[in-house]
């Protein structure tokens, strides 16, 4: 049985994202597949800054077995985000996993006390009921799960039909922090805000007890129009009252200090009678080399015992 996904109440306290639906939940609802034809993982869509990220798997495996992949986002641990409300906390990390199809999240009964101890308290799903070979996770702190360990399990071409034994490619998808824009077009309140036309700002009022609902700043165009431009709470303003300002300059810093980041590599599914195989040559030869070697003893000890003669 495959692992359930959780997010606990702590854990959505801590990150306070603002909004009932979270990453990976974004992508699930909106797209079939996350990765487009192009290889993009549309993760990249909401989370706009690039970073790294890592991903280590075995070389090869064999059929019907339980290996790990670890995952690995990392940044400084010392940097804080802009939360929903405005306040600033620590960076949530998430990740979509895309295993070759006919591998998938290992079942529990299968996994090693060792490996469980690595897994920890992390949990995975499957990305939708059809695609049990495309895992998610997230939102959790960064801080305790920058690197995280996914027990899989590999297919056996005997039992699965479409398998074979051959490399296939694995994708990563991994974030850290908020992303900047929601899948409807809006912005979050972790990133940069553009003047929409321009003006001369008369008026920057704000909203809520100290700002903490963010501000209104009123434009006068050149035609006496006046337009207000709204910034969430989270965003330092850039600009201040009596300030003229052309359309797209920006009206406050960019809060954004994380970002998304793709990773590729690739697996063996190795065929049993392959590695036997390997192992009888490699007996033979070293068979072959030692009745070599001790053939060319004999042949000196006799060529030794002719001179004396």
């Amino acid at each position: 049985m495959l692992a359930c996904f959780f997010i606990e109440s702590s854990f959505i306290d801590k990150i306070n994202l603002g909004r009932a639906e979270a990453y990976p939940i974004f992508a699930q609802q909106n797209y079939a597949n996350p990765r487009e034809a192009n290889g993009r993982i549309v993760c990249a869509n909401c989370h706009l800054a690039q970073k790294g990220v890592e991903l280590e798997v075995p070389q090869a495996v064999l059929p019907d077995s339980v290996f790990e992949a670890v995952i690995k986002i990392p940044y400084d641990k010392q940097i804080t985000q802009v939360l929903g409300n405005g306040k600033k906390g620590g960076l949530n990390v998430g990740a979509v996993l895309i295993l070759p199809q006919g591998f998938s999240l290992a079942p529990q009964e299968r996994i090693s006390e060792e490996l469980k101890n690595k897994v920890g308290n992390v949990a995975y799903q499957p990305y939708s009921t059809g695609k049990d070979n495309i895992l998610v996770v997230g939102p959790i702190p960064g801080k305790q799960y920058s690197e995280m360990v996914v027990p899989l399990l590999s297919p056996d071409p005997n039992k699965s039909k479409g398998v074979s034994y051959l490399k296939y490619p694995l994708y990563l998808g991994a974030n850290r922090g908020r992303g900047q824009v929601y899948p409807d077009g809006s912005k979050s309140n972790n990133t940069i805000y553009n003047a929409a036309t321009s003006g001369k700002i008369i008026k920057i009022e704000q909203i809520g007890k100290k700002g903490k609902g963010g501000f209104e700043i009123t434009l006068e165009k050149a035609n006496g129009e006046l337009a207000v431009e709204k910034v969430p709470a989270g965003p330092d303003l850039v600009v201040q009252e009596g300030q003229s300002v052309q359309v797209d300059q920006p009206l406050t810093n960019n809060p954004n200090v994380g970002g998304f980041g793709q990773e590729e590599t690739e697996i063996v599914l190795q065929n049993p009678a392959r590695v036997q195989g390997l192992i009888v040559f490699f007996v033979f030869v070293v068979l072959t080399q030692s009745f070599l070697v001790f053939k060319k003893k004999q042949f000196e000890k006799v060529q030794l015992a002719e001179m004396n003669f």
